[in-house]
């Protein structure tokens, strides 16, 4: 997190982390189809010539709260090739929170406990707690052969504290309930540490609305909460 109170200006970063091909990049680019050109930057992709992200992607979404203070979200995702874990150890730098983007299909069991073990070591050589860093997990591909019951998922969800989310982000189930999962952690973690509702007047009622209320949660489990809104493409 970054608070300028001289500018009025928060920065809270978010981190998609996980295996290669597990489906960080996508997420981001539904995310980005789905929200309001008023409140998103513009999608940076840098990716190789097999089209996996080769450095990261970053999509900025943005609002200004009731109080004044002006609040950037940024949403990064990490490169999940084995060769590029230093580029990954960068990025995890003052992530505020992070969702781990698994693969359900249990032939990816492990991998992906490799990665949940890598994301744990690069926690730490950036000077990070890991039991103090909100987590959030997806399991995605959930429309594969092989992949994991819900029972399963279910057994997950029992082990751990972190939200678990199923998801086919590649058309965009589960991709915005994952971030108004991570969303959600990142504030309740800054609350506790900054006091962000005394401190500058943003609850989080009113951080997770003036992000949602310009993202178009039709067919969502957030539609209810987050009356949907049409973007334009």
């Amino acid at each position: 997190m970054q608070l300028n109170h001289a500018q009025r200006e928060l920065t809270v970063k978010i981190v998609y982390y996980g295996p290669g091909l597990s489906g960080k990049t996508t997420n981001l680019q539904m995310v980005h189809q789905r929200t309001s050109p008023d409140v998103r930057g513009r999608l940076l992709t840098v990716e190789t010539h097999d089209d996996r992200t080769l450095f990261f992607d970053l999509l900025p979404v943005f609002f200004s709260t009731s109080s004044g203070f002006k609040v950037k979200v940024k949403l990064f995702t990490v490169p999940g090739q084995v060769i590029h874990n230093a580029t990954r150890r960068i990025v995890l730098q003052g992530a505020d929170a992070v969702a781990f983007i698994a693969d359900s299909r249990r032939t990816a069991g492990p991998e992906n406990n490799a990665y949940w073990k890598n994301l744990y070591e690069n926690m730490r050589e950036n000077g990070l707690d890991p039991a103090q860093v909100p987590l959030v997990i997806q399991f995605n591909k959930r429309d594969l052969p092989d992949t994991k019951s819900d029972a399963e998922i279910e057994e997950t969800k029992k082990k751990g504290r972190e939200p678990v989310i199923g998801a086919v982000a590649v058309r965009g189930i589960g991709v915005l309930e994952t971030l108004h999962a991570v969303l959600q952690v990142a504030y309740r973690s800054l609350e506790a540490r900054a006091n962000l509702n005394k401190n500058i007047g943003l609850s989080e009622r009113e951080f997770l609305t003036q992000i949602f209320a310009n993202i178009d949660t039709t067919g969502t489990e957030l539609e209810a909460a987050y009356p949907a809104k049409k973007v334009a493409k």
